[in-house]
């Protein structure tokens, strides 16, 4: 009898990019090879970024560029899910102030909308998605804009991005410099909004996908707002402390190493119980055991899923974790949860 892998247990999957498949220019460790075998078996997968930088055809450019086989219209950015906002809000014609790339512009004009950059032009609305040239001037403009009663969009609120260099201001934190500046609270699109996931999920025809990404407070959470399963890598910004930490709305199915999890059984990467590892919870904290009768060490996730398991029902929030052994302390030095 065949075991089935996680991936046969849904009609699909919704992956990230930033921190899951790639690193700035970089491609993740063995990413290029799980998303070759999953289209050579047919399998439905939707790439879904919150980035709004660049179009589907430049995201599947860049892709391709690093191995990926990627076409434009399985690629769902959340500047698409932005300007379908923005067409069902606004008349045809009426003038959008656009914070970010000239592909994010683009996007404005494809949907029978004036891109503009000036708040002189009297936008109706505001729309707002990551870009490296983003400036003073430029939130200047939406400042004005959004004070005078311009609807606001952004794209998402991430507040960093993954690069190879580490982690660098996303477009959350310019959002987070207009809040300041003008009291209000854009409508947000991207991941945690459930809105982008469920195009990325009607574009690839699947009813029950699962969704695959680094980031708790937009994937998972995300995952979790639209009533999906999610898996999550530790290829980006989530490490175990913030995992054990996580609050319930941010808590995975499964989580793994990498991309490859997809690839074996589903029981690798759920979050439960682990028989290699005995957890204790005593006043808060996690004591971390392992249990006789295995040869090999183990895998540092197998050892992040027990505490998880053990932590998850007890409560959220940073928790401290210690080694009740050799074993369990080489395995948290190999989580950062010891040294």
């Amino acid at each position: 009898m065949t075991t089935l892998r996680l991936i046969d247990a849904y009609d699909g999957v919704l992956l990230d990019l930033d921190g899951t498949m790639l690193r700035g220019g970089s491609p993740v460790p063995g990413a290029v090879d799980v998303v070759r075998e999953l289209h050579s078996e047919g399998s439905a997968v939707g790439y879904v970024t919150n980035n709004a930088s660049k179009s589907a055809a430049e995201v599947a450019a860049h892709l391709s560029g690093m191995g990926f086989d990627v076409t434009a219209e399985r690629v769902v950015t959340s500047a698409e899910a932005a300007t379908a906002v923005l067409a069902e809000r606004l008349d045809p014609g009426v003038a959008v102030l656009v914070v970010g790339t000239e592909s994010l512009a683009s996007e404005v004009r494809a949907a029978g909308l004036v891109a503009v950059r000036q708040a002189a032009a009297g936008p109706a609305a505001v729309v707002q998605g990551h870009s490296p040239h983003t400036a003073w001037p430029n939130l200047a403009e939406a400042c004005l804009a959004i004070r005078d009663g311009a609807l606001w969009v952004a794209c998402n609120v991430d507040p960093t991005l993954p690069t190879e260099r580490g982690e660098l201001p996303g477009n959350g934190a310019m959002v987070a410099a207009l809040r300041t500046a003008t009291g209000k609270e854009p409508e947000v699109v991207g991941k945690p909004a459930r809105r982008l996931l469920d195009q990325a999920a009607s574009r690839i025809g699947s009813a029950r996908p699962l969704v695959v990404g680094d980031r708790l407070d937009t994937d998972i959470a995300g995952a979790r707002a639209a009533g999906l399963d999610s898996l999550l890598v530790l290829t980006g910004v989530t490490d175990a402390a913030a995992l054990l930490a996580a609050p319930r709305g941010m808590r995975p199915t499964f989580v793994a190493a990498n991309l490859a999890a997809l690839c074996v059984p589903a029981g690798a990467s759920r979050v439960t119980s682990r028989p290699r590892w005995h957890v204790r919870v005593d006043s808060g904290r996690l004591k971390l055991i392992s249990v006789g009768g295995y040869d090999r060490l183990g895998d540092p996730v197998e050892a992040l899923i027990a505490l998880c398991a053990a932590r998850w029902p007890a409560g959220q929030g940073p928790v401290e974790v210690e080694p009740a052994d050799d074993r369990a302390r080489r395995m948290l030095v190999g989580l950062g949860l010891a040294r």
